[in-house]
């Protein structure tokens, strides 16, 4: 695909933007209702997202090639009351529907929450494909782990790639964990700055001194998980504390607790939240991302976001899928002439 288009319904801060555009692509429209969100989606890409989706009519939205949308995950997370298609957040869906049946674009790219499969017993998820099937659209999602693409931090997300009917029928497949192990510690900020610390008096440890095992040549065999060591108060959501040779839980834009929306890490002896910078290095996020002014929009912002590593690798799959498509389709076009024809299609 040469220099494509696409648009990001949903932004946030844009973690599509971020990796759709390292393959050249060109956003040619975004649409976010979170003001402190829209401002750092301007301060990083200079494009001012438009705001509630629903306000906008899709006549009014530029031709894309591909349709990007990581839609409100809150009807549908086990954190929330999973409501569903019956929360108006739910019904948001509906407008990605709305704008793809208008356009049709080659590709579509979305993202939620991986309870979303077995949300009211997959009845939700069968919804979702037939209502992209009526529209055009072959289907295919999976549930995707951001610690398996090289970035130190639990999780899962289910995606989904729907290629328009008029795409030749090749198979699409999802990529495959990288195989690359890191760590927490990797990433770490040497002093970040305004990181609330939880007093060591305070806590209760109870692997206070884990250590990874070595392999044969004398390297660290570092776990690919998250590694609980202790926990403050009565150890619940918010409270745990982990090991930085391990990864870093899920980030979160809600939850309470004092190490709310990062977690808890003991690190250099001091037990502390993530900061701002760290919750970006675990998103796939580069240095150069300018940050929001505020750490609890920081931490809302990231909380939300895609993992950008993830959508890098889906999307070189879409690449992969969309040339040996194009490939089968002249082949079986050249079957239709002869060489004594002197016709050859382009």
């Amino acid at each position: 695909m040469n220099r494509f288009r696409y648009i990001d319904l949903f932004a946030g801060i844009g973690g599509f933007h971020q990796a759709l555009s390292s393959f050249g692509g060109q956003c040619v429209f975004a649409s976010e209702w979170d003001r402190p969100a829209a401002k750092v989606y301007v301060d990083n890409y200079q494009i001012e997202p438009q705001g509630d989706i629903t306000k906008i009519k899709e006549q009014d939205i530029p031709e894309q090639d591909i349709l990007c949308a990581g839609f409100p995950c809150q009807a549908f997370s086990i954190s929330g009351k999973q409501r569903g298609f019956g929360d108006p957040r739910g019904n948001l869906f509906f407008d990605i529907v709305r704008i793809a049946q208008f356009h049709q674009p080659k590709v579509l790219l979305l993202e939620n929450v991986r309870n979303f499969a077995r949300h009211d017993h997959g009845n939700t998820l069968n919804r979702v494909l037939q209502e992209l099937d009526k529209i055009g659209y072959r289907v295919h999602y999976k549930v995707l782990n951001a610690a398996d693409f090289g970035l130190p931090q639990n999780r899962e997300r289910i995606f989904f790639v729907g290629i328009h009917r008029s795409i030749g029928k090749a198979d699409f497949h999802f990529p495959k964990p990288t195989g690359k192990i890191c760590s927490l510690d990797e990433i770490l900020e040497n002093k970040p700055k305004g990181v609330k610390e939880v007093k060591r008096a305070d806590t209760y440890f109870t692997r206070e001194n884990y250590q990874p095992e070595l392999s044969l040549s004398g390297e660290s065999i570092l776990p690919h998980r998250p590694i609980q060591i202790g926990y403050v108060n009565k150890g619940g959501q918010g409270e745990r504390i982990y090991s930085t040779y391990g990864h870093a839980v899920t980030l979160s834009a809600y939850g309470g607790g004092i190490g709310s929306k990062t977690g808890l890490y003991l690190v250099n002896g001091i037990i502390r939240k993530l900061s701002p910078r760290e919750c970006a290095r675990i998103q796939g996020f580069p240095e150069s991302f300018i940050l929001p002014e505020a750490p609890t929009q920081a931490y809302k912002q990231f909380g939300n976001s895609v993992a950008v590593n993830v959508v890098k690798a889906i999307f070189q799959k879409i690449l992969d899928h969309l040339e040996i498509a194009k490939n089968n389709d002249i082949k079986k076009e050249a079957h239709k002439y002869t060489v004594e024809e002197g016709i050859w299609p382009n």
